[in-house]
């Protein structure tokens, strides 16, 4: 089974680039995307129809702004949209989905960006301490689970490509850092890591200062998954060729 995880900045625009034929070539189970900016209305999903996916959105009330959603093979038997706390749902950054077949719960997460630090950090924290207490609720109901998304965090040193220089600025900071490890001690695993313990990989690219050219990225986008899910796990890997968006996709193949 395959899951990609891809903030695409824009499904339309996404779309218009080619992201049908990428989806038919790869031939994903799952595709959690992040940033879809689109109401469900206006997004082409006969193309996903097409290719035989359920599709399954969460879109922000504000027009052309955050949103996720789910394409799936097999149909969701159980959906959840947001977390019902209204000042979050209404950017539409968390959906949940069950598959029945394949005994998982997927869940996809677009962490507000502080980059405003001072209008949009606080939110941003606001909204890391409401998921944390989501997810310790759910995750002895739900023992496996798959937190797909954009967490707009950088965990460690190794997932950043200056931590001197970035250490003040929100993505980077020890209280994100710290809210990533105690979440992961709840019982999950970074899925990449669990498999590739080097630098220099990286799963956004600023588009200024040729970023993506030189590599200097940050590894935001994650795919966590429950440790009952260790074994059933094969591999985990980013794709960073792929280029509908200023982040790359996240794989994680599980038996």
């Amino acid at each position: 089974m395959k899951i990609i995880s891809y903030n695409i900045n824009g499904i339309r625009s996404g779309i218009r680039k080619g992201l049908f034929n990428w989806i038919n070539k790869n031939n994903p189970d799952v595709i959690c995307f992040q940033e879809i900016k689109a109401f469900s209305d206006q997004i082409q999903t006969d193309i996903f129809e097409k290719l035989g996916y359920n599709h399954y959105w969460h879109s922000s009330k504000r027009k052309g702004y955050s949103g996720v959603g789910i394409i799936s093979k097999e149909k969701a038997f159980y959906i959840k949209f947001g977390m019902d706390i209204d000042s979050i749902d209404k950017e539409g950054r968390v959906l949940r989905i069950d598959l029945k077949n394949k005994k998982i719960s997927i869940i996809n997460i677009y962490i507000p960006s502080g980059n405003d630090m001072k209008n949009r950090l606080k939110f941003k924290f606001f909204f890391m301490k409401k998921f944390f207490s989501y997810i310790k609720k759910i995750k002895n109901k739900s023992k496996n689970l798959i937190i797909c998304g954009d967490y707009n965090i950088c965990h460690n040193n190794i997932d950043i490509h200056d931590p001197i220089k970035n250490q003040g600025l929100s993505g980077f900071l020890i209280e994100e850092r710290q809210w990533m490890s105690n979440l992961l001690k709840l019982g999950f695993i970074d899925s990449f890591r669990s498999y590739i313990k080097s630098g220099n990989h990286y799963s956004w690219w600023s588009y200024r200062y040729n970023s993506k050219k030189n590599n200097k990225g940050w590894r935001i986008d994650y795919a966590i998954i429950s440790k009952s899910l260790e074994k059933r796990m094969k591999n985990s890997y980013l794709m960073p060729d792929i280029i509908y968006s200023d982040h790359c996709p996240v794989v994680l193949e599980i038996d």
